[in-house]
């Protein structure tokens, strides 16, 4: 009677409805791209159920992770160049290259009146800017700066963040006066900005292109990619702050 009872129980088991197991997908995000990331996995997994696990970082330190092996399905970049060695190399999927968003560099200070007037009166202790070698947005800092002459005369003052989000962190808690950062990392869809920024003229740097890649045939981290470049993503890029591609 046992054996029987416990027959039925694992038939049971075994014929009842299969649990409904969702995909999940891990991707490597460019720090400046934070807040408009995290905004469209969700809006990703409140329509699909599938589970997108964001990592965030900086450019260079992602790119050399990746082709030494990091467990990545895709890769959101700051720029153009590495996703292009990705997939020279045969590291990233042929022809999954694609431009998500066009970023825009600002001078930004909670306190300070934030101008190029004021960054060139030197009235501050430190400037923070993302590590040049490393960050697009640090190269694209860089370019400002020597256009404007100030390359060489303000680099007493600066302190440098290993990536965009370090430097955020720089200014925002005080560390740092003033400094240049990502408009996506100030501009949130509906909400004030806190403190007072310079959007620098384009003309100033060159263009900050950020291209993704797919680094495995993992089908969430497909149907991601597909779903970044849908009108509906569009929009939710072009409120952070990116310019429409």
């Amino acid at each position: 009677m046992i054996r029987f009872i416990l027959t039925i129980g694992l038939l049971s088991v075994f014929i009842g409805d299969p649990p409904v197991r969702a995909g999940e997908a891990r991707i490597a995000v460019a720090s400046n791209a934070t807040s408009a990331i995290k905004a469209i996995a969700e809006r990703f997994q409140e329509q699909t159920g599938d589970k997108i696990v964001l990592v965030f970082g900086g450019t260079g330190k992602f790119y050399a992770q990746i082709m030494n092996g990091a467990p990545f399905d895709a890769f959101f970049s700051a720029d153009t160049r590495r996703p292009a060695l990705l997939e020279q190399k045969g590291v990233a999927l042929p022809d999954s290259r694609f431009t998500y968003a066009q970023g825009k560099i600002v001078l930004f200070s909670p306190k300070l009146d934030a101008t190029s007037a004021v960054l060139k009166k030197r009235a501050y202790r430190y400037l923070a800017i993302a590590n040049p070698k490393l960050a697009p947005y640090g190269e694209a800092a860089k370019q400002v700066l020597e256009k404007l002459g100030l390359w060489d005369t303000l680099r007493f003052q600066m302190v440098r963040g290993e990536n965009i989000g370090q430097t955020y962190q720089f200014v925002i808690s005080g560390n740092a006066e003033l400094g240049f950062v990502a408009l996506s990392q100030i501009k949130q869809p509906g909400l004030a900005i806190s403190g007072s920024y310079w959007e620098v003229p384009a003309n100033l740097y060159q263009p900050i292109k950020q291209q993704a890649v797919l680094l495995s045939h993992n089908p969430v981290a497909k149907a991601f990619m597909e779903f970044v470049r849908s009108d509906e993503v569009k929009a939710i890029i072009q409120g952070f702050g990116y310019e429409e591609q």
